[in-house]
């Protein structure tokens, strides 16, 4: 199978993450946490959003959004969220596990985010002994179809969350991207408009597995620790997570791989716009491209080695992500089944050896595909 563009879950992690492991695996370190690299962790992650912070790492996304809430939402709770945010879709029910119990509330809208009016009509129910109580607002940031929330909207989210009594949760698997894209700062994206805890992914973006739960108001983390331990996220050689954290957030690290990636993802959605039949399904605005593909195209796709996902939202877009390292420039041409890299937008030429199906052409940002290697009943039309 080719996983080129499957996900950002398939790159290898960057050079600056795998040179802290190494450093870490000198010598010793006080376990559980209570080492160099997380101290400085904390105080690097403090630093950044301009506020004192209570970090809690794990290794994955699941286990920072499921414990976050956990941490939020009573047993008798309910989490409001998108329908497609992760937390419902794609999470295996951890949520309901680590919160004993609490009852995630799916909403709907046409981009992916929560839309603030029907937030507020649908929250109801405080004080009602015969129903769940409203506890927590969760936002995934960037969102599950690529789009991003802008910060005014995470402001309004927050003051309807919070005049109701409620805490707000940010899903940031890709908050590095979704960062970029909007060129605020962390706090400006976070606890100063509202986000009350964060769980900060690393994994996409470079980290070789290294994620964390961020508290903004000490007051909140009470029990959290033992949450924390009981879930076996206090990892006893913690060295080696917050060491990738703290690599990845030096020198804008983190900041660099999100902004390629999300440029790439934008040379990707602007060539694949250009042919008149395919069509993109949501805005590109991070390092996710959804498109509706003709039927002809899937299949052929599928039989050339891609496992091209139908499965993501809808169950019609097809979901291409970009990363850190991906490079169009250099991608292999010589070998059957990868997406190549094109210098112009001249057609490529046909070859016995070489199957490409995209060629991308940076300065003009166009795809040019070659007859000879698309099936001849295809319906892809000619760049536009």
């Amino acid at each position: 199978m080719n996983a080129l563009f499957a996900s950002d879950n398939v790159t290898s992690a960057c050079p600056e993450v795998m040179d802290a492991i190494f450093a870490a695996n000198s010598g010793i370190a006080e376990s559980y946490g209570d080492d160099n690299w997380s101290s400085n962790l904390k105080k690097k992650l403090t630093d950044i959003f301009e506020i004192d912070v209570s970090v809690f790492p794990t290794v994955t996304g699941t286990a920072s959004n499921a414990l976050a809430l956990s941490g939020l939402a009573p047993v008798f709770g309910k989490i409001y969220c998108h329908e497609l945010s992760h937390i419902n879709t794609d999470e295996c029910g951890a949520p309901e596990l680590f919160t004993g119990g609490a009852k995630l509330i799916p909403m709907r809208s046409n981009n992916g985010r929560i839309n603030v009016s029907e937030l507020n009509k649908t929250i109801r129910g405080t004080g009602n002994v015969h129903v769940t109580q409203p506890a927590v607002v969760s936002i995934t940031q960037s969102c599950e179809t690529g789009t991003i929330y802008q910060v005014d909207e995470i402001v309004a989210i927050s003051k309807i969350a919070h005049k109701h009594g409620m805490n707000v949760h940010m899903d940031g698997a890709r908050f590095a991207n979704a960062l970029a894209s909007l060129d605020v700062t962390p706090a400006e994206m976070t606890w100063e408009s509202g986000i009350d805890v964060l769980s900060l992914g690393g994994t996409k973006n470079g980290c070789f597995a290294a994620e964390a739960v961020i508290f903004f108001k000490p007051d909140l983390v009470g029990d959290f620790p033992f949450l924390h331990k009981r879930s076996g996220q206090l990892l006893s050689k913690m060295r080696f997570i917050s060491s990738q954290l703290e690599a990845y957030l030096t020198n804008d690290v983190w900041i660099r791989n999100a902004r390629h990636a999300n440029t790439m993802a934008k040379i990707l959605s602007e060539g694949l716009d250009s042919f008149s039949n395919i069509k993109i399904a949501y805005p590109t605005e991070s390092n996710e491209v959804f498109v509706y593909l003709p039927r002809d195209v899937i299949d052929y796709l599928n039989n050339a080695g891609y496992s091209i996902n139908e499965e993501e939202l809808d169950g019609k877009a097809v979901r291409f992500v970009t990363a850190w390292n991906s490079d169009f420039a250099l991608l292999d041409t010589t070998k059957p089944r990868h997406i190549a890299a094109h210098p112009s937008n001249k057609q490529i030429p046909k070859s016995r050896n070489t199957l490409p199906l995209m060629g991308i052409s940076k300065p003009h940002v166009a795809i040019t595909i070659t007859t000879e290697i698309w099936p001849r009943s295809t319906t892809v039309k000619a760049a536009r």
